[in-house]
C-alpha cells in the first residue's frame, strides 16, 4: 500500500475545525468517526477537494469522513501523531455523538432499541391469539355459535392455545424490563426480576382496576397512615420503562461507590427495594394515569377525526417503516391493547404491507428482465406475509412509483378501517395473516380494505408502468446487433465512410479486448441497489460502485478464488483480493462495527488464500436486528484500483456462488490503463 501524503491528513484535520474541534475520533473498516465540538466549523470543501477524502457526511450525531478501505487505517494513524490525540473507542464516539442529537432523535432510537428485541414474542403471541379468536368466535364457521360451542372435544385445545398467547402480554413488563434494563446499562436479569414485581400475583390485576374503582374496592397498602393503591401494571408500558431507567441508573450507582466484596449483598438488593417502592409510590401511579391519557387522547382524535387518521397512519406508514421510526409505534400499540382492549393502527400496518406487495408483484408484468421480474414475484410474497423490506428495498423504492401507489392504497384501505373502528385484539404477523389479530366480527370490512390495498396499488403500479414502457420507445440494440449493423455498413458504404468505419472497427475491437469478469453472490439473499442503502457512504458510492445484499442467512462465502486481502478486527467486513487482481468490500450490515465482533465468526484471517465456495465467515441475523441495525450487505468495488475500467450491477435473487451480483472490465494488457 503507498504512502499517504501527510498534507493530505493535515487539510483534513483542518477541515473538520481543527485538533481542538475533535472531541474524540475512531475509524472503522471505511471511514474516520469523529465526534466534534462545533460541526459547524467544518469546511466540506476543503474536504471535498481532498485527494484522501471520497465523501463526508453527518449522521447521528457523528461527522464521518469517507477514507476507503485500508488507507482509512494509515489516515486515522497519521492523525493522531500529528494532533497527539489518544485513540478513542467507537463506543467512546458513539456517547459523545449521541448527546448531539436532539431528545426526540434519542428517544426514538431509544424505543426502537427496547422493543424491537421483544417483538418475535410480542408477534408469536399475536398469531396465537388470532388463531384463538377462530375457535371461540361466534358466527365464523356456524351462525350464532362459536367452533367450540358446537364441537366441545376443542374447547381445552382453545384454552391452551389461549393460555400459551396471553403470557408474553401478561407478562409484557418482564419483556420490557429486560430489554429497557439492558438498555440502558443495567443487569437484564434484574430487570426480568422487576418486571416480575409489577405483575406479582399478590396485585390486582390492571385490568380488573376500572371496575374494581367504581366500586371502591381498590386494595390499598397502609405505609404509615399514607395508602398506596396495590394495583399491577399488565399491558402496561410506561410504568415498566420509567421504573426499568431508575432501576438502571441506581444500579450503576451503587457499582460504583460499593466495594466488590459486598457487592453482591449491597447492590441488586438495595437497587430492586428502592426502585420497588419508587415503581408503587410514584412511578407506577403517574405513569398510569399519563398512559391513559395519551391513548384515550390518540383515541380522542380518531373519533372525531377518523378519515384524517387513517388517511395519514395508513398511506404513510411506509415511509415509517424506511426510517425505522415505525419500531416506536409498537408501543402506542401494546398500550392500547393495554388500556382499550385494542388497537386501530395495527390492522392499518397489516393492510400498508399488502399494498406493497401487490405493487411490488405488479412490476413483474413491468420489468423487461427476468431476474427482475423474479425479484417482484419473491418480494411480494415476502410483504403479503409481513415481511416488507425486500419488496420496499428491493423494488419498490428503487423505482419509486411502486412505493407510492402502494402508499395511495394503504391510505384509501386505512380510512375505510378508521372509520369503521377496525381493531386488533394483538399484535400478530403483517400482511396477509393479520386478519388473524382483527376481532372476527370485523374481518368484512377488514378484507374489504385488503381488496382495496391488492387492486389499487397493483392496477396503478402496472398502467403507469406500462405508459412509462410504450414513452420510452423500443430497447436499444444489445452490443451484437451493433456490430452485425456495423459490419454491413462497412460492406456497402463508400470508400472514405469505409475508412471511417475501419477505425470504428478497430476501436470496437479495443473495447472486444477489455476483460469482463462475473464476480458471484459472496452470500445469498436479494439483490439491491447501492442506493438503498441506509448509509451515505454506500449509497452515493462514495467508496465505489457495488451493490447490497439483503441476507436470507448469515453466511460470507468465498465468491472466487484469491486472497483475504483484510479482515476487519471487528470481523464484520473483509477485503477480498481474486486471481486477476480485482479487490471487493463485504461489509456485513450497516454500523455493525459498534457490535465489537458478537455475532461474527471469522473462518479465515488476513492474507489467508480462499478458494471459490469457502466459508469465510458466519453473522447471527437476529443479534445485528436485535442491535436496531439493517443486515442490509453492502459488495463493493472499491475505488483507486487502476486496472477496472466499468462495473456493471445485476439485479434479481443472490445464491452464494452461483448467480453474478456484478461484471467487472478490466482493461486489456497495454490497452487504456496504462500497463
Amino acid at each position: 500500500m503507498a504512502n499517504i501524503d501527510r498534507k493530505n491528513v493535515e487539510r483534513i484535520i483542518e477541515a473538520v475545525g481543527g485538533k481542538d474541534n475533535i472531541e474524540a475520533a475512531t475509524h472503522c473498516v471505511t471511514r474516520l468517526r469523529f465526534a466534534l465540538v462545533d460541526e459547524s466549523k467544518v469546511n466540506s470543501r476543503a474536504l471535498d477537494e481532498n485527494d484522501l477524502v471520497k465523501g463526508q457526511f453527518s449522521t447521528q450525531g457523528q461527522f464521518q469522513v469517507v477514507i476507503g478501505p485500508g488507507l482509512v487505517d494509515q489516515v486515522y494513524d497519521e492523525m493522531l501523531k500529528i494532533t497527539g490525540g489518544a485513540r478513542a473507542s467507537k463506543d467512546d464516539v458513539k456517547t459523545l455523538a449521541s448527546k448531539k442529537q436532539n431528545p426526540l432523535q434519542r428517544a426514538i432510537k431509544t424505543l426502537a432499541d427496547i422493543f424491537i428485541p421483544i417483538l418475535p414474542a410480542i408477534v408469536m403471541a399475536g398469531l396465537l391469539l388470532g388463531i384463538n379468536n377462530i375457535l371461540t368466535g361466534p358466527g365464523i364457521f356456524y351462525a350464532g355459535q362459536s367452533l367450540i360451542e358446537v364441537h366441545p372435544q376443542w374447547a381445552d385445545v382453545a384454552s391452551i392455545i389461549n393460555l400459551i398467547a396471553s403470557t408474553a402480554f401478561a407478562f409484557l413488563p418482564v419483556l420490557i424490563g429486560w430489554s429497557a434494563v439492558r438498555q440502558f446499562g443495567g443487569s437484564p436479569l434484574l430487570g426480568i426480576v422487576l418486571g416480575l414485581i409489577l405483575v406479582n400475583p399478590d396485585l390486582m390485576s390492571a385490568y380488573q382496576y376500572a371496575d374494581a374503582k367504581l366500586a371502591g374496592t381498590v386494595p390499598v397498602w397502609n405505609l404509615f397512615g399514607f395508602e398506596v393503591e396495590k394495583i399491577g401494571y399488565q399491558g402496561q408500558v410506561l410504568p415498566v420503562l420509567v421504573s426499568a431507567y431508575l432501576l438502571a441508573k441506581i444500579e450503576g450507582f451503587l457499582n460504583k461507590r460499593v466495594h466488590d466484596s459486598i457487592k453482591l449483598l449491597i447492590v441488586a438488593p438495595v437497587a430492586l427495594l428502592v426502585t420497588g417502592f419508587l415503581a408503587f409510590i410514584a412511578v407506577g401511579p403517574i405513569t398510569f394515569a399519563i398512559g391513559n391519557v395519551l391513548t384515550s387522547g390518540l383515541v380522542g382524535i380518531f373519533d372525531s377525526f377518523a378519515a384524517l387518521g387513517g388517511l395519514i397512519y395508513g398511506g404513510l406508514y411506509s415511509l415509517l417503516v424506511i426510517t425505522g421510526m415505525h419500531h416506536t409505534f409498537l408501543a402506542v400499540d401494546i398500550q392500547l391493547i393495554g388500556s382499550q382492549g385494542g388497537t386501530f393502527l395495527w390492522p392499518m400496518l397489516a393492510l400498508a404491507n399488502i399494498a406493497q406487495g401487490a405493487a411490488a408483484l405488479a412490476m413483474m408484468f413491468v420489468a423487461r428482465e427476468q431476474k427482475a421480474k423474479g425479484l417482484a414475484v419473491t418480494s411480494s410474497i415476502s410483504a403479503f406475509l409481513g415481511v416488507t423490506e425486500p419488496a420496499i428495498f428491493g423494488v419498490n423504492v428503487r423505482h419509486r412509483y411502486p412505493f407510492i401507489f402502494g402508499m395511495i392504497g394503504s391510505g384509501i384501505a386505512g380510512v375505510i378501517l378508521a372509520i369503521n373502528n377496525v381493531l386488533a385484539s394483538s399484535i400478530g404477523v403483517g400482511g396477509i395473516p393479520g386478519f388473524l389479530s382483527i376481532f372476527p366480527n370485523q374481518w368484512g370490512v377488514f378484507f374489504l380494505g385488503m381488496a382495496i390495498v391488492l387492486v389499487v396499488p397493483f392496477a396503478g403500479t402496472l398502467l403507469y408502468g406500462k405508459y412509462r414502457m410504450a414513452q420510452a420507445g423500443p430497447a436499444m440494440k444489445d452490443h451484437q446487433g451493433v456490430q452485425g449493423e456495423a459490419a454491413v455498413k462497412l460492406q456497402e458504404a463508400p470508400e472514405t465512410q469505409k475508412a471511417q468505419d475501419a477505425q470504428d472497427a478497430q476501436d470496437a475491437q479495443k473495447e472486444v479486448a477489455m476483460l469482463p469478469i462475473d464476480i458471484p453472490a459472496p452470500l445469498s439473499g436479494v439483490i439491491v441497489p447501492l442506493s438503498e442503502v441506509p448509509d451515505p457512504a454506500f449509497a452515493e458510492k462514495q467508496m465505489g460502485p457495488g451493490i447490497a445484499i439483503i441476507p436470507s442467512e448469515g453466511k460470507v462465502y468465498a465468491p472466487f478464488d484469491g486472497t483475504v486481502a483484510h479482515l476487519i478486527k471487528s470481523k464484520h467486513a473483509l477485503v477480498l483480493t481474486d486471481t486477476n487482481g480485482i479487490q471487493i468490500l463485504i461489509h456485513v450490515g450497516i454500523n455493525t462495527v459498534s457490535l465489537k465482533g458478537d455475532g461474527f465468526t471469522a473462518h479465515v484471517e488476513s492474507g489467508a488464500a480462499i478458494s471459490k465456495g469457502q466459508l469465510l465467515l458466519e453473522f447471527d441475523k437476529e443479534r445485528i436486528e436485535q442491535a436496531g441495525l439493517p443486515v442490509i450487505t453492502p459488495v463493493i468495488v472499491p475505488d483507486g484500483q487502476d486496472a477496472v475500467l466499468k462495473v456493471d450491477e445485476y439485479e434479481g435473487e443472490a445464491v452464494q456462488c452461483k448467480t453474478p451480483v456484478m461484471r467487472v472490465t478490466l482493461g486489456a494488457a497495454g490497452e487504456e490503463t496504462g500497463t
